[in-house]
C-alpha cells in the first residue's frame, strides 16, 4: 500500500549540507513511531472470512478503522476482499466514501440523526434504523424522493442498546404504511456476551433474533461481530460484522489469540539518569527507588493514549527483555528503569516498544484494567505512522 510521507522542510543553501531523505524527517521527528502492518489485517481478514465460510464477511472500521486509519485500513481490506463497511455515524461514512470502490456499501450503525437522512442518500450510505424515529425519518424521505430507499433493521435482542423492541415491532406492523419505501438490505442484532463462550446469554439472544425476524419479511441476518464468529457456524447466518479481531484483538480469552499482531510501538528514549534512595521519579513523587537505579524518560504519555494509572504494571520492551516503567505517567512523557538492559542500547535517541511482539494491546490493556478496544482507539495522533510489516 503506498503511504503519504511528509515533505521535509527546505534546507538553507550550504554547499556542505549534508542530503537527507525526505521519508527520514516525519520519523526523526516524532517521539515514537507506531507501525500499522496491513499485510497482518488481511491476513486477520481472510482467517475470520474462512472461519465464516458461506456467509459474507464484512469489516468494521468505525472510530478511524479503530485508531488506525481507515483511509489506509479500508482499501487494503477491500483488496482482501470486503465489499460491505460499517461504521458508527454518518460523517464517518462520507470520510470513508472516496477510499473505497463506489459499489463497496457503507453502513452507519447509530442510523441518520434526525435531519442527516439525505446525506445518506447524496453518499450512498446504507443507514442501521434502530428505533421507530428513525424509521419513520426514513420512511417520510422514500416518499418525498418516490422512491423506496436502502437500510437495515437492527433489533434488539436482550443487549438493552440499540434496535427494535417486541413492541416496537407491533407498533411499526399496526401503522397502515409500516415499512412502506424501505428496502430491508439487512436485519442484525448484537450479542453482549460474545467473549465469553461458556455464556448462555448468547445462544438466548440468537433464538430471540430468529423469532423477531419471522416477523418480517425475508431479509440477509446478521448477529455475530469479532467474538461471536468463534462461537460456530450458528450465529453466522449471512453476514459477520469483525472488528477488533482484525486488528489483532483476542476473541476471548478462553483459547490461544489467533489473529496476527497489527501494530508496534516504539517511543524514542529523551534523556537518561541515575537516581538514588534520597530521589524521586515523576508527579506526586510516588516512585523512590531503594538502590541507585537508571531511569529513562521515554515520549510517551497519556495524551498518546497511556493511561496515566497504568504505569504499576505497565512495561516498555527492549527486544524480549520487559522493563518497568515507574512513577506517574505524564502527559508526553513517562520514566523507565533501564537498570538491567545494556547501557549501548538504552542511550538518548534509543528506541523502546511500549506495543510489539513480547506485549501486544492486550497485555497492555490487561495491566490498564481495561480492553483491547480501548487501547487501540486512544492510541494519539502524534505518533509518525508508518503502514508496513512489523
Amino acid at each position: 500500500m503506498p503511504r503519504s510521507v511528509e515533505a521535509a522542510p527546505p534546507m538553507p543553501h550550504c554547499t556542505s549540507a549534508p542530503r537527507l531523505s525526505d521519508a527520514g524527517w516525519p520519523r526523526a521527528r516524532a517521539g515514537a513511531t507506531l507501525t500499522i502492518d496491513l499485510d497482518a489485517i488481511r491476513a486477520n481478514y481472510r482467517t475470520v472470512r474462512d472461519l465464516a465460510a458461506g456467509a459474507e464477511c464484512a469489516a468494521v472500521v468505525k472510530a478511524d478503522a479503530y485508531g488506525l486509519g481507515a483511509a489506509q485500513v479500508a482499501p487494503a481490506l477491500e483488496q482482501a476482499g470486503a465489499r460491505t463497511f460499517f461504521v458508527a455515524h454518518v460523517d464517518e461514512g462520507i470520510a470513508l466514501r472516496p477510499h473505497i470502490a463506489p459499489t463497496s456499501r457503507i453502513f452507519i450503525l447509530h442510523g441518520p440523526l434526525a435531519g442527516a437522512e439525505a446525506d445518506c442518500v447524496r453518499h450512498d450510505l446504507i443507514p442501521v434504523l434502530n428505533s421507530v424515529e428513525q424509521i419513520r425519518d426514513w420512511r417520510t424521505l422514500a416518499h418525498g424522493l418516490g422512491r423506496t430507499l436502502p437500510a437495515a433493521v437492527q433489533l434488539d435482542t436482550g443487549m438493552s442498546r440499540f434496535g427494535l423492541s417486541e413492541q416496537d415491532l407491533a407498533g411499526i406492523d399496526a401503522a397502515p404504511d409500516g415499512w412502506r419505501g424501505i428496502d430491508r438490505r439487512l436485519v442484525m442484532s448484537h450479542l453482549a456476551c460474545a467473549d465469553d463462550p461458556s455464556d448462555p446469554a448468547s445462544a438466548r439472544q440468537r433464538d430471540h433474533l430468529l423469532a423477531m425476524r419471522a416477523r418480517l419479511p425475508a431479509a440477509p441476518l446478521s448477529l455475530s461481530a469479532s467474538s461471536g464468529i468463534f462461537l460456530g457456524r450458528d450465529f453466522h447466518f449471512d453476514l459477520v460484522r469483525p472488528g477488533a479481531a482484525l486488528y489483532g484483538v483476542a476473541p476471548n480469552d478462553s483459547a490461544p489469540n489467533p489473529m496476527r499482531p497489527v501494530v508496534r510501538l516504539q517511543a524514542r528514549i529523551l534523556q537518561t539518569r541515575t537516581v538514588g534512595p534520597r530521589d524521586g521519579v515523576g508527579y506526586g513523587l510516588t516512585y523512590r527507588p531503594t538502590s541507585a537505579r537508571r531511569i529513562a524518560t521515554i515520549a510517551a504519555g497519556y495524551a498518546d493514549g497511556f493511561m496515566r494509572h497504568a504505569a504499576r504494571d505497565g512495561r516498555a520492551w527492549l527486544g524480549t527483555q520487559a522493563l518497568p516503567i515507574v512513577g506517574r505517567i505524564s502527559m508526553d512523557s513517562m520514566a523507565v528503569d533501564i537498570t538491567d538492559a545494556p547501557e549501548s542500547l538504552t542511550a538518548p535517541g534509543a528506541m523502546l516498544d511500549l506495543l510489539g511482539p513480547q506485549h501486544g494491546v492486550d497485555d497492555v490493556a490487561r495491566a490498564a484494567g481495561t480492553i483491547g478496544y480501548e487501547i487501540l482507539t486512544s492510541l494519539g495522533h502524534r505518533y509518525h505512522r508508518a503502514y508496513e510489516a512489523i
